[in-house]
C-alpha cells in the first residue's frame, strides 16, 4: 500500500485524538520512506497556550510527529504478526533542528527515511516542511516493544 488515510493510521498506532497528530502517509516505500501530512489547524489543541494571540506549533510536536509517521511507516511494512500487540517508543532524538516557526492554519509535510534497523531498533531522518519551505530536520531513533 502507497497511501494510508487517517482510519488506517489509527489501525496501526496506538495513538487518539487529540494526540494522534498524523493525518495521511503516502509515498511509501515500504520499510524505507513515507512522506506525512499534518494539518496544523487553529482549533490545533495546543493553540489557546502556545502562544495566546501568536500560535506556533510546539517543536516537541513536531518532532511526536516525525515519530508517529516513522511508527506507521514500520507498521505498515511489517508482517502483522510481528507487529501485533507491539508499540513504537521513541528512543532519542539525536539532532533536532527548528528552522522556522510553524503556524496554524497549514499544510506541514513530513519526509521521513529509515536510515537502518538493528534487530528492534530503528534510526531514521525527517525534514518538515510548509509551502517547501523547510520548517525543521531531525534524526531519532525508536524501538519495538511488547505492548505491557
Amino acid at each position: 500500500m502507497t497511501k494510508l488515510n487517517k482510519q488506517q493510521i489509527i489501525e496501526l498506532l496506538p495513538h487518539r485524538e487529540p494526540m494522534l497528530l498524523i493525518d495521511e502517509l503516502y509515498d511509501i516505500k515500504k520499510l524505507t520512506s513515507a512522506t506525512a501530512v499534518v494539518n496544523v489547524k487553529k482549533d490545533s489543541f495546543f493553540v489557546q497556550g502556545h502562544f495566546p494571540g501568536n500560535p506556533v506549533m510546539p517543536g516537541v510536536l513536531i518532532v511526536e510527529s516525525f515519530g508517529q509517521a516513522a511508527a506507521a511507516l514500520t507498521a505498515n511494512g511489517l508482517d502483522k504478526a510481528t507487529y501485533e500487540n507491539k508499540l513504537v517508543f521513541l528512543m532519542g532524538v539525536e539532532k533536532a533542528r527548528f528552522r522556522n516557526p510553524v503556524i496554524p492554519d497549514c499544510e506541514l509535510i513530513l519526509k521521513i527515511e529509515a536510515i537502518r534497523s538493528h534487530g528492534k531498533v530503528w534510526k531514521y531522518k525527517g525534514e518538515a516542511f510548509v509551502n517547501d519551505k523547510k520548517m525543521a530536520d531531525a534524526i531519532w531513533s525508536a524501538t519495538i516493544v511488547d505492548k505491557k
